[in-house]
């Protein structure tokens, strides 16, 4: 087997198996996947293996238009959703994608996760969105590739920058993450889950808790991510 892909099937490798790791999947419930952008291809892992069974060899390269280009078994059953996501947004170079709780939960319940605390605004200034439900065209055609479409349109819609908002819930599914790296993408991935997790709780402990006021988003996000950041060495 050709050494030519080993640097991005180790990362998606890696970025997997962070995945149990971070308590965010359950027997196989997820995917993460590793591009190279000037190859045109990523990697991703196998359907259905478990975690404990993989191995950077195990990964699956695939081209952006979906063409298995090396490996032995078949890729996640999502490979077309990372695809369309690649070939739109040509400046991310990794994708999570978990069933974790608490992210999902929102997702189930069809609403965006609302900006209530500054660790939300230490990640994006708006509310996680959720992209509504799939029609019954799209549902019952290409399914994955039309969930990488669902996820893109209502960025456009939305008036979303991807670079700035780096997840987001499909209605009844679950979330998508992604960045410039696979690391990132789990990242992020974690990162929603906690964000998730606090809003819900949040909302039981004060069903009619305010949005977090402009000025603290701000600050919150400025302080980590604007061009004077002092968050960090």
């Amino acid at each position: 087997m050709s050494k030519k892909y080993q640097a991005i099937k180790d990362q998606a490798y890696e970025a997997n198996l962070q995945l149990p790791a971070l308590g965010l999947v359950l027997f196989t419930f997820g995917n993460v996947s590793a591009a190279d952008r000037a190859r045109g291809v990523f990697a991703i892992k196998p359907s259905g293996v478990p975690y404990e069974e993989l191995s950077p060899d195990k990964m699956v390269v695939v081209d952006f238009d979906n063409q298995i280009v090396e490996g032995e078994l078949r890729p996640s059953s999502d490979t077309k959703t990372h695809a369309v996501l690649y070939r739109q947004w040509e400046n991310i170079g990794g994708i999570a994608h978990t069933h974790a709780t608490y992210a999902t939960a929102w997702a189930q319940a069809q609403i965006d996760i609302p900006i209530f605390g500054t660790t939300h605004a230490d990640h994006l200034t708006v509310d996680v969105p959720c992209a509504p439900v799939m029609d019954d065209a799209m549902i019952q055609g290409d399914y994955e590739y039309e969930t990488g479409f669902q996820i893109i349109n209502y960025f456009k819609d939305k008036g979303l920058s991807h670079q700035e908002v780096e997840m987001v819930l499909v209605a009844n599914h679950a979330p998508f993450t992604w960045g410039a790296t696979a690391r990132q993408a789990v990242y992020n991935s974690a990162v929603l889950e906690e964000v998730a997790r606090m809003a819900m709780l949040t909302r039981q402990v004060r069903p009619d808790t305010p949005r977090l006021k402009e000025t603290l988003i701000r600050k919150h996000y400025e302080r980590k991510h604007g061009k004077d950041a002092y968050y960090g060495q």
